[in-house]
């Protein structure tokens, strides 16, 4: 019967006293150092590893510090939005609000807003005519969409940078379900919306945009 390093595993768990009925003779064994060179104690091969476990938990516990400070400048941007967008009292205030925090608070180099439906103001360009194409894009969109790729109508509407851009965002703006325009965010870097990433406070800004405009609009 040939026993399995699994075996021997399975049962020291089982039987913990081995290691105090033994303790000399596991004192004596001699392992491979894990990083190569010298043999040595079993009980410093754990030293190792804990020290090893210890150090991967600090690299998780920074990450997610990290995280956590990033998550709170965001949360932070998008309050300050939320409260000058509820400050801003007509259709143009809300636009240029919405440009100044997206460009200058988080730092969107390029961005288009697509409106439709409701009474028209030819003055402004968010008004300027847009498919059915777009329309149905819009009604898709459950979540933002984040990635390479925007249609040719998009792409005109971010004028002489398009061709340089790389990445985008594309946001609906919806009203009890029924979309009513669309919120285009665009890049040079093509990391900075890629497929992965996570979409909450973009769908969020999307919401508080589409209320904002939706009580000029009314």
């Amino acid at each position: 019967m040939t026993i399995q390093s699994t075996d021997v595993a399975s049962w020291l768990q089982a039987h913990p006293q081995f290691f105090e009925e033994y303790a000399d003779l596991v004192a004596e064994i001699f392992i491979p150092h894990p990083h190569g060179g010298r043999a040595i104690p079993i009980a410093e091969r754990q030293i190792l590893t804990l020290r090893e476990r210890n150090k991967l938990m600090e690299s998780k516990l920074g990450e997610l510090l990290q995280f956590g400070e990033e998550n709170d400048q965001i949360g932070d941007k998008v309050h300050r939005l939320t409260v000058a967008l509820l400050q801003s009292r007509d259709l143009a205030g809300v636009l240029g609000t919405l440009n100044y925090h997206l460009q200058e608070n988080f730092r969107v180099p390029h961005l288009a807003v697509r409106l439709w439906g409701g009474e028209v103001d030819e003055t402004l360009s968010e008004f300027a005519p847009t498919s059915d194409d777009i329309k149905t894009l819009a009604q898709s969109l459950t979540t933002p969409y984040c990635g390479p790729y925007v249609t040719d109508e998009v792409m005109a509407w971010l004028g002489e940078s398009a061709p340089h851009l790389k990445s985008f965002a594309q946001v609906a703006l919806k009203n009890d379900g029924v979309p009513f325009g669309i919120l285009v965010l665009a890049s040079e870097d093509p990391q900075r919306f890629y497929p992965e990433m996570g979409t909450l406070y973009l769908a969020r800004i999307g919401e508080l945009v589409a209320a904002a405009l939706s009580r000029c609009l009314d």
